[in-house]
């Protein structure tokens, strides 16, 4: 089969495995215990808060690492708003199903939250944030990058205006990390959630970065593990994978990058059609996720003929397939729930070759052939 679904997982890499393998067989002391077993387990984990953070010009001692980018998300935005009693939150109607849970959690135990929309290319005004905020506006959490489409978002531009406004500032850069340059201190950044398996990591293993400046409490009291952040046993070899799958990328990030947007290049010429939509930043979006319309063709159809045909791709984020749903990242740009139903989402990979696109482009041409001849 034809993998383009890398944006919901990747994977694992070699060189990911190898160290888990190894880390699994030879540190699997636990990094609590105080004998010379456990002291080199520690050594190694605090390793792992290194490199993780130096790719985001952080502080290794703000690295915490988790099961994933959803309970990151999770862990970061309770923990940070747990000082405080009430208040005003913001973010983004098209945000991952872990954020918006979250808010919706927090809106019932009387938090204000307000919903940003997104502009027709999928991004969000600065001009428009700022309007939404009030003077009690304790967070805000705006994804670095759409996981249906790829727009990107202008974090500069958040973070400074927020930094000023002493408001603390959430990213969940799960698709970004090891695709685009991030820098927390650049970016005003308060916290931010990253997930291992989009870079070829394992699953069940993400971090998250809170700036060591900024106070949180532990949302479970008594915490002893990651310094109060989340409870229970590290999963070193897990996290010791994570940190060399993320090595790997960002060895290979600028001419990986290059590749990725040939390919989208290449997909794009190929599918130029009255009847496909390509959804958000045609140019200066994520490389390798491209949010695609079939007009008056359902996506979740389109998705099928793919998987009949040896291909897979995705009707969008894959934590809200199934739902039957239209996508909430194109409602929120003004789309109609008919036109929402369309997406289909392709997302290239290391593995991802012009043959794969040659193939897919053909199967884009038999469904339109296919539609033209049913008058969809």
């Amino acid at each position: 089969m034809i993998y383009l679904d890398y944006a919901a997982s990747t994977p694992m890499s070699d060189r990911a495995m190898m160290t888990y393998t190894k880390t699994a067989r030879e540190y699997f002391a636990n990094t609590q215990s105080l004998h010379d077993a456990g002291t080199t387990a520690a050594q190694l984990l605090e390793l792992a808060r290194t490199t993780i953070a130096t790719h985001v010009n952080g502080d290794p001692s703000g690295v915490y690492f988790t099961s994933g980018g959803t309970e990151a998300n999770i862990l970061a935005l309770t923990s940070l708003i747990k000082r405080y009693p009430k208040g005003h939150l913001i973010t983004v109607e098209g945000e991952h199903s872990s954020v918006l849970n979250t808010y919706a959690k927090l809106e019932k135990e009387g938090y204000r939250v307000s919903y940003l929309t997104y502009n027709h290319e999928g991004r969000i005004e600065t001009e428009r944030l700022l309007e939404a905020i009030c003077e009690d506006t304790i967070l805000v959490s705006v994804a670095s990058a759409n996981s249906e489409i790829g727009s990107t978002q202008p974090l500069e531009d958040i973070g400074r205006e927020l930094y000023r406004r002493n408001i603390l500032f959430h990213t969940d850069a799960v698709q970004t990390y090891g695709k685009i340059p991030i820098d927390v201190q650049k970016m005003n950044i308060s916290a931010l959630s990253i997930s291992s398996h989009k870079l070829h990591g394992p699953k069940g293993v993400g971090a998250c970065y809170i700036n060591p400046l900024v106070p949180w409490d532990p949302v479970i009291s008594g915490t002893i593990h990651e310094k109060g952040f989340r409870p229970g046993t590290i999963n070193l070899p897990g996290i010791c994978s994570f940190t060399a799958a993320v090595e790997e990328t960002f060895e290979r990030l600028e001419s990986e990058q290059k590749r990725l947007q040939n390919l989208r290049t290449y997909l794009l010429n190929g599918i130029v059609h009255p009847n496909i939509v390509i959804e958000g930043q045609k140019q200066t979006g994520l490389p390798h996720i491209v949010g695609i319309r079939i007009k008056g063709l359902e996506g979740q159809y389109a998705m099928l003929e793919f998987n009949r045909k040896g291909i897979a791709v995705s009707t969008g984020s894959a934590c809200s397939v199934g739902q039957q749903k239209p996508s909430k990242t194109l409602l929120s740009m003004g789309r109609t729930e008919d036109e929402a139903r369309e997406l289909v989402r392709i997302s290239f990979g290391r593995e991802t070759t012009e043959k794969d696109l040659k193939k897919t482009i053909d199967v884009f041409q038999e469904i339109l052939t296919r539609c033209s001849a049913i008058k969809i």
